[in-house]
């Protein structure tokens, strides 16, 4: 097995009738003599070259699409166009068979919609492919991005008892027996008697965990998977979707947004550089389904101009306050094109607002800082004004809201009134408050949802194409 090269190493390989042995899934097989094989480590394939006169004919039928090969042979020169080099085989093992009549994949154009009902499958076809590449280099490009600048990764809990910031619907853990649940007297279930002993569910953010952390450590992330129990069945929601939430200790408002800029440019930046033939191939693949659309829906700028644009352009910095204003003044509101329309300070910016902003009026990346409280977490720093909060949301061309994050608020006091304000039990979070009791100082951090981020940088449309098995309502499928 250790012989095996890499068709993604073996396509680089100056051919000097070197043998060679190379395995992978038949793509096609034509005329009884050439194989395209591909082995996920790059989209393209290498040409196999079969003696087909001085091969087994019960061998040759078994070569099908999506059969597992391997194969010896001698590195040559290729005699076609689009490849440099061909494998002239010697012996082709067929390591698994695959029944034509069968196999759901054949040499067509699929339909996303079909291939997220064959998601085991879908790995296989280079728009998943260069999708799940490049989801994998933006994982690792984060852990490098802080882990170069001295971060500790922390992993938060999983199962947790507080819903953080009462961000969204949550899954309820338990082992209890669900057909004979235990009752208190006064007809409620009885959680003491769970396996924890009260009441539990999935984590929808692992940010107050964080806290903890960067209040010794400094400079905390966290990278795991969160969960909404929200009813959401849109291309932009998923049940159970992956966070990045880093925490730092002596930060302020300024200090977060800088990072989470870095951060930004410095993943896209990485994908871009190890990544480029996959992202040419998803640039192709966008031009290629925007020429159904109608001229005014198409976007002004390819995938690969987009990236290249957040990474050459500084991010637009105003207030929410400063938006409203703008987006109260702005022809689609004024006309009633916006489902919700801007009537004054205090709105919830949806979708289409920050949209808005980010690809019509400044056609560059938004930081909004300083929102109402009312909109707003509990655990914000108050500004000065006693109106608003010291928050900011990432807004990127496509996608709306990116990240979310804020000054987190170290007085005491005011954190412990603005909780009794909007009813968040101060017994059931002494943990957190103890942060602010003991050493308190000012930190901030923020919330980038990773999926939101792969789609941005692959510009699919369908949040469920960018995670190898998507959660949502009614499907829980592989």
């Amino acid at each position: 097995m250790s012989q095996r090269i890499k068709i993604k190493a073996l396509l680089q390989t100056t051919p000097a009738e070197q043998e060679v042995n190379v395995k992978g899934w038949v793509r096609t097989f034509r005329n009884n003599q050439f194989i395209a094989l591909n082995d996920g480590s790059t989209n393209s394939n290498i040409q196999i070259v079969v003696d087909f006169q001085n091969t087994d004919e019960a061998l040759l039928k078994r070569i099908t699409t999506g059969a597992a090969l391997s194969v010896t042979g001698i590195l040559v020169a290729s005699l076609g166009k689009g490849q440099a080099v061909d494998v002239k085989a010697t012996n082709i093992e067929i390591l698994g068979d695959s029944d034509p009549e069968k196999y759901p994949l054949q040499p067509k154009k699929h339909s996303l919609e079909f291939l997220r009902e064959i998601a085991h499958l879908r790995f296989r076809t280079n728009t998943f492919g260069a999708i799940f590449r490049v989801r994998n280099s933006l994982a690792f490009a984060v852990h490098r991005f802080f882990q170069e600048q001295g971060f500790v990764y922390l992993h938060t809990p999983v199962i947790t008892a507080s819903d953080a910031e009462g961000a969204g619907e949550a899954f309820k853990v338990t082992n209890l027996d669900l057909d004979n649940l235990p009752r208190t007297e006064n007809g409620e279930i009885d959680y003491k008697q769970d396996f924890f002993g009260r009441a539990t569910n999935l984590t929808v953010s692992g940010q107050l965990e964080g806290e903890l952390g960067a209040m010794a450590l400094s400079d905390i992330y966290t990278f795991g998977p969160t969960f909404r129990a929200e009813n959401s069945n849109t291309t932009r929601h998923l049940a159970e979707f992956w966070m990045i939430e880093p925490e730092m200790a002596f930060y302020d408002l300024a200090d977060n947004m800088d990072l989470a800029e870095g951060l930004l440019k410095y993943v896209i930046n990485y994908a871009l550089e190890h990544n480029r033939e996959d992202i040419e191939f998803l640039t192709q693949r966008l031009l290629d389904e925007e020429k159904s659309k109608p001229q005014q829906e198409r976007s002004e700028m390819s995938l690969l101009e987009k990236l290249q644009f957040c990474l050459n352009n500084n991010f637009e910095r105003l207030t929410y306050t400063q938006a409203i204003e703008i987006l109260k003044d702005s022809t689609p509101n004024k006309k009633k094109k916006f489902q919700y329309l801007i009537e004054g300070w205090g709105a919830d910016l949806q979708s289409e607002h920050e949209r808005y902003l980010v690809e019509k009026h400044f056609k560059k990346p938004v930081i909004l800082t300083d929102y109402p409280k009312e909109i707003k977490s509990f655990y914000m720093r108050q500004n000065d004004d006693g109106k608003t909060v010291a928050a900011m949301d990432i807004l990127f061309p496509g996608i709306g809201e990116i990240v979310g994050g804020s000054q987190r608020e170290e007085r005491l006091e005011k954190l412990e009134q603005r909780m009794d304000e909007i009813g968040i039990p101060k017994d059931e979070l002494w943990w957190y408050l103890d942060t602010r009791r003991f050493g308190g100082c000012p930190h901030a951090g923020f919330g980038l949802g990773f999926e939101r981020l792969v789609l941005f940088v692959t510009g699919m449309g369908n949040i469920r194409d960018v995670i190898p098995f998507p959660r949502f309502p009614k499907n829980a499928e592989f």
